[in-house]
């Protein structure tokens, strides 16, 4: 295993560490997290949009909004965003006017996915910022939390 792909996926294990907070509000789990240029952790963030009532409150934007707090600015250019499942236009559209350098995410969503899978926003050419993406890193686990949370929600009617 690379030294890249080892540091990939010790930051996808912080991401679904922070996943697993999110069903306890009854959110979708998902978790993300960025780092700055020396690998330390600047934001994070879950799913929050049940907890909050906002629809804007997915887990790239929690992350990225408490990276800009604690950074003093929006422009994170140098830092990497790590979630859990491949981010959707939503949130790669603010991936990138945040000027994340690069994305690390776990599992594919092709239903929704703008990092490559439905669209590929991240790296649009006609953008004037593009970001480096590197997708299925531990997918397995990530799918396997994803599949178990909705598992639980159809059963019980939630």
């Amino acid at each position: 295993m690379t030294a890249r792909r080892a540091a990939d996926e010790a930051l996808i294990r912080q991401a679904l560490r922070l996943a697993r907070r999110a069903p306890a509000t009854g959110d979708v789990p998902i978790g993300a997290l960025v780092v700055d240029a020396a690998g330390t952790v600047i934001g994070e963030g879950w799913n929050r949009r049940e907890a909050t009532g906002d629809p804007t409150a997915h887990a790239e934007i929690v992350a990225l909004r408490a990276a800009s707090a604690g950074a003093a600015s929006w422009n994170l250019t140098g830092c990497t965003l790590a979630v859990t499942v491949e981010p959707c236009t939503m949130c790669a559209g603010a991936i990138g006017l945040a000027r994340i350098d690069t994305v690390v995410f776990g599992c594919w969503e092709p239903k929704t996915g703008a990092a490559g899978s439905l669209w590929d926003v991240l790296r649009d050419r006609r953008l004037t910022h593009r970001v480096q993406v590197r997708g299925g890193v531990l997918e397995d686990e990530c799918a396997a939390l994803l599949r178990e949370f909705f598992a639980t929600h159809r059963r019980t009617g939630e």
